[in-house]
């Protein structure tokens, strides 16, 4: 089968990126595959892109991830005219030549349905869960609503607009706005892999992680900090996987201890009771329905000291690095890197 590994991008998650598609890739030529990994920004200039099937192309120019975000402007600087066409050269035209894209994106343009939507338009077959889907998941303020609208549990929170909150000089407006008790988590309302997400204790803080996610984005959702402990819980074709428990060693998980190796301790099966298990599961396998989610997802939980369990947010695109969690539940149940990876191609031809 000829498959593309897209990867790379522009958004925040570049490197995590990178690092999820060339494990994919190497899983998907040892399975026998003609298999090439893609950058979706920079592209092939090559002309003789028509046979780029027949060739050892793998563009993961960077596949470890670093503790600091990537630098974008550098990427950007590459292509000069990408406001005009955010795909690289000869991306669309390869694409439509194999017979699926494995989306290994992360972040913005990735995970927000409008490659999922071109894609559509374009006939062109990938993997993971359609462009509206795409778009409720990745926005944590609709998705919360959803969660409210059927009933799941989730952080009790607020969504901010940037320009109701914020002057023209960058100087917060705050005065009669409403706030959340604190400690409270402030998040862009579009990220992921936790960047733009910071933990405030009193005014000082919040307005200065405020400011600080208000860089990554727009709108900006604040809701109350639940102690306890955290969990994921990957759903595969509406069918939860083992639940996974993650502690990071210091602070909490955010982007340095989400995909540096041993920054965290990782427990798969999560030490819960058989009825916690299940009920988590059962939480996850909601949040598959009520997003409309297809293919796979990974759905995050804290659970507080009193047992009660809540939902953070759905990853519609979850990664696939060496420390990522999907591939370790996965594990738990017997399903190697490598079928991981069929069973999500074979669940986009079902599609």
């Amino acid at each position: 089968m000829k498959i593309v590994v897209l990867a790379g991008g522009i958004s925040t998650e570049r490197d995590v990126s990178l690092s999820s598609g060339s494990m994919i890739y190497k899983a998907l030529k040892e399975n026998g595959h003609q298999v090439i990994m893609l950058d979706v920004f920079l592209g092939y200039e090559g002309d003789d892109y028509k046979e780029i099937f027949e060739k050892e192309f793998d563009q993961a120019a960077v596949s470890k991830v670093t503790e600091a975000c990537p630098d974008l402007e550098a990427v950007k600087a590459l292509r000069p005219d990408w406001k005009k066409n955010f795909f690289g050269p000869n991306v669309i035209a390869i694409c439509q030549s194999a017979d699926v894209v494995f989306l290994a994106l992360h972040g913005e343009n990735g995970e927000n349905g409008k490659i999922q939507a071109c894609f559509d338009l374009m006939g062109i077959r990938y993997t993971g869960t359609d462009y509206v889907s795409s778009a409720l998941a990745m926005d944590k303020g609709l998705a919360k609503e959803l969660f409210e609208y059927h009933g799941i549990p989730t952080p009790k929170g607020i969504v901010l607009q940037k320009e109701n909150v914020m002057d023209k000089e960058g100087q917060l407006l705050l005065s009669g706005v409403q706030k959340v008790p604190y400690p409270c988590v402030v998040k862009a309302c579009c990220g992921g892999s936790s960047v733009g997400v910071y933990i405030a204790t009193d005014d000082e803080e919040y307005q200065k992680a405020l400011k600080e996610a208000f860089l990554y984005d727009e709108e900006v959702v604040v809701e109350q900090y639940i102690k306890g402990r955290e969990f994921s819980v990957g759903v595969m074709n509406g069918r939860a996987l083992p639940v996974i428990e993650i502690a990071p060693l210091r602070g909490f998980y955010d982007y340095k201890n989400k995909y540096q190796a041993g920054s965290a301790i990782e427990t798969c099966p999560a030490d819960l009771s058989e009825m916690q298990s299940n009920k988590m599961r059962n939480l996850a396998e909601q949040v598959f329905k009520a997003l409309r989610l297809k293919n796979y997802a990974r759905m995050d939980f804290m659970m507080n000291e009193n047992g009660e369990m809540f939902c953070l947010e759905a990853n519609t695109l979850p990664g696939m690095t060496p420390t990522s969690l999907l591939p370790q539940e996965a594990a738990a149940e017997g399903i190697s890197f490598g079928q991981l990876c069929e069973k999500i191609i074979e669940t986009a031809f079902q599609e």
